[in-house]
């Protein structure tokens, strides 16, 4: 088997976002542009591809559907590969390797930007849209994990916001479509209505189990349990929560949702004003898990617990140990210098 040359008309398609296939494309002469939705500016737009140029790369060696739609603008000589004619040509030649390590690099860092800017530009605006809007693109797009990522982050950070309760409906979509259909991989089916709390979703079809997909309905299962207690918390039944977050870390059966349960049991008791009890567990998760992803979060919730007992000493020392954490853009240093400057402009 070797490279085919195949000619391509103007106003041709050589493959459309969504497709399916393991051809890698090299340009020999004419023009072909890629086109992509822009996800800061939500508008259409189209990269020339330069000749000598592969494109179709990363979809192609990553198994998953196109991200762009590959428009001949003017007649193209083309050469196809297989994957494997293409990782033999690669193999034998450092320079394409470095060359479409450079590009992927561009792309990643555009992408980042564009993330980060949208991000920024919403959180200027309404500190309570920006991740919402994140979760609400990459969901569109059938990026399930990078969906489920934001509105977990979102839960976090705005956990009584007015977004909350749909959010954690839409993070029970993302999981079981996460389950079926991988992370990552746009091939699932397009996003439906978020179905209430606790009730079974109609927009996807119904598969044989497996025994892996019976273990992620297991999960699936104390995965709501834990969705329906973050949604008590997001009405600010906070009772009702911590008994349900209880009844998971009781049950000690994941060793996923039990430390999570545990760390959102202590929250509720900061909402409940029970600020000792507050100190004593967010204190106790800190020396079980001292690596916990949300330990800048931990010690947020530790330092307004003193804050409300009345000792801004010990609050301050932990706001400013949270700062020393960094990063400066992590949304909670944000808050801890907005709890900073309050503490100061009430002692001026």
């Amino acid at each position: 088997m070797s490279p085919k040359a195949v000619q391509y008309r103007s106003n041709s398609i050589i493959y459309f976002k969504g497709d399916q296939s393991d051809r890698i494309f090299l340009l020999n002469s004419g023009k072909v542009s890629l086109s992509y939705v822009d996800i800061e500016t939500g508008q259409e737009v189209r990269d020339l591809i330069k000749m000598g140029e592969f494109f179709g790369v990363k979809s192609a060696l990553g198994h998953y559907m196109r991200e762009e739609t590959a428009v001949v603008l003017q007649d193209a000589a083309v050469m196809v590969f297989s994957v494997p004619e293409f990782e033999q040509l690669a193999s034998k030649n450092t320079r394409i390797i470095m060359k479409m390590l450079k590009v992927f690099s561009n792309q990643l860092r555009r992408i980042h930007r564009q993330v980060q800017n949208l991000m920024v530009s919403d959180e200027q605006n309404n500190p309570e849209t920006g991740l919402y809007k994140i979760g609400e693109y990459y969901m569109k797009n059938k990026r399930y994990g990078q969906a489920l990522h934001a509105y977990k982050r979102y839960l976090v950070y705005y956990p009584t916001s007015a977004y909350a309760t749909e959010v954690t409906n839409k993070i029970q979509q993302a999981e079981e479509y996460l389950s079926r259909y991988g992370s990552g991989i746009p091939s699932g089916p397009a996003p439906a209505a978020p179905a209430a709390v606790g009730q079974p979703s109609l927009s996807a079809p119904r598969v044989a189990p497996t025994p892996a997909a019976s273990a992620a309905g297991e999960t699936s299962e104390l995965a709501q349990q834990y969705y329906n207690a973050v949604s008590l918390v997001s009405q600010e039944k906070f009772m009702e929560a911590f008994k349900a977050f209880k009844k998971i870390l009781d049950s000690g059966s994941d060793p996923e949702y039990s430390p999570k349960a545990e760390f959102e049991m202590a929250k509720c008791l900061f909402y409940l004003k029970q600020f000792d009890n507050c100190i004593k567990s967010f204190s106790a998760i800190a020396q079980k898990y001292p690596k916990h992803p949300e330990m800048k979060e931990a010690l947020f919730f530790v330092g307004r617990s003193y804050e409300e007992k009345g000792d801004k000493g010990k609050a301050g020392g932990l706001y400013k140990k949270i700062v020393s954490m960094g990063p400066e853009d992590d949304p909670v240093v944000r808050k801890v210098k907005k709890a900073l400057r309050a503490m100061e402009g009430e002692t001026a």
